[in-house]
């Protein structure tokens, strides 16, 4: 029995020492459970947290830069630079309506019904009157040592004075002598135009240098020049070593007044030049290779353009080509626009006895010269002799209605 008791004794005595290492590995398994728990939550708001301050600095690092002198001055410089796009994109509009307004102008110009005119002395009216309307302007060409030629135009088919006033106020026709000025403005040459100019008051100054090689640039010039100041159906270009008959000159070009875009003369095709002689072409390459011709165009003694021809050369006298001969030349500027070539004889007879022949059969000549000379063969001493016997009538101008 003693056996019995002791042993159930020491079986009782080992089941309460487990049931106390139970309880405390049950307390230590719970702690290191709740510690290792804290740790794995803990450690993502760690992150949140680390995360969250570094958005925050470098927010904070961007707004410190953004208020930096550098970066203030380079924002400034960016600012500048767009202000200053602008200001050239303004700059620019206004630019091109001040060109448009300036050609409004010219165009809209008032001329002087008496003496010379120039470009840069001309009027400029409001853009909504209304010019008067003539019916030709006729420019010739001359230059500075050409005073004799000049004296025997005024002497022949020029009329002068009051006879020039009235012309242009009933019949619509302007006649000037066309020069610009001498490479030394204000010299000895200009001086003897102006002195001439105050007794005949028939000059047309030009806004133009000179020389023999500039004869494209000045009627270019000439062209521009015109169509600014009279508003005129057309335009005639003429040397002063060529004879004219008004009269039939006028109703020549009458019957092509309808015509919007016309240019009249006597047409030729003569050869390119590429030997160094006079009338010579330096861009002779540019017509092709040898013995090859000129295009269509009238010969240089007298030609005539419509008024939306002579607006044409105007408006882009900056980008048309000029070539070595001045006829050339305004061929050239009126090649593929939709223009209308005439090729009227009666702008070139010869001199007598072809002019006299014609004008005895009713059939009168607009203009005389010799083709040999270019123009009429030591014109002052003959074309007082061309007048006497090629001439028209001196009234037949007055009885024309143009």
């Amino acid at each position: 029995m003693p056996m019995k008791n002791r042993g159930g004794g020491e079986f009782a005595s080992r089941n309460a020492f487990s049931r106390s290492w139970v309880l405390l590995l049950y307390l230590g398994s719970f702690c290191a459970g709740m510690f290792f728990t804290n740790r794995m939550w803990m450690v993502p708001e760690g992150k949140g947290a680390s995360k969250n301050f570094r958005v925050a600095d470098v927010q904070r690092k961007i707004k410190s830069e953004e208020c930096s002198p550098e970066r203030n001055a380079y924002n400034a410089g960016i600012s500048e630079n767009s202000r200053t796009q602008l200001s050239i994109q303004e700059l620019n509009h206004t630019i091109a309506d001040l060109e448009r307004k300036l050609a409004a102008a010219l165009e809209d110009n008032e001329s002087a019904s008496n003496g010379s005119l120039t470009l840069d002395n001309s009027k400029t009216n409001d853009s909504t009157s209304k010019r008067k309307k003539y019916f030709m302007v006729i420019g010739i060409n001359t230059a500075f040592n050409s005073r004799k030629r000049r004296d025997s135009i005024r002497s022949t088919w020029m009329p002068q004075g009051e006879k020039r006033k009235k012309l242009e106020e009933e019949m619509g026709i302007i006649i000037r002598f066309v020069i610009g000025h001498s490479s030394t403005s204000g010299g000895i040459l200009d001086k003897a135009v102006a002195a001439e100019e105050l007794t005949n008051r028939d000059f047309l100054r030009l806004n133009h240098v000179e020389g023999y090689l500039e004869l494209s640039a000045k009627t270019k010039t000439y062209f521009a020049t015109v169509v600014s100041l009279w508003d005129a159906e057309f335009y005639i270009k003429v040397d002063d070593d060529v004879h004219v008959n008004l009269a039939t000159l006028g109703s020549t070009l009458a019957a092509h007044r309808m015509k919007p875009r016309v240019y009249i003369g006597c047409m030729k095709s003569g050869p390119v030049l590429s030997q160094n002689v006079k009338y010579h072409e330096p861009e002779h390459w540019i017509f092709g290779g040898e013995r090859n011709k000129y295009f269509r165009h009238a010969t240089g003694q007298l030609y005539a353009i419509s008024r939306e021809l002579a607006k044409y050369i105007l408006k882009n006298q900056d980008v048309l080509h000029k070539y070595a001969n001045e006829d050339v030349s305004l061929g050239s500027w009126l090649i593929g626009l939709d223009v209308e070539h005439v090729d009227d004889k009666k702008l070139c007879c010869g001199t007598p006895p072809d002019c006299e022949v014609k004008a005895q059969s009713g059939h009168p000549c607009a203009a005389s010269f010799d083709w040999k000379c270019s123009g009429i063969c030591e014109s002052v001493e003959r074309i007082t002799e061309v007048h006497s016997r090629c001439g028209e009538d001196e009234n037949a101008v007055w009885s024309k209605s143009f």
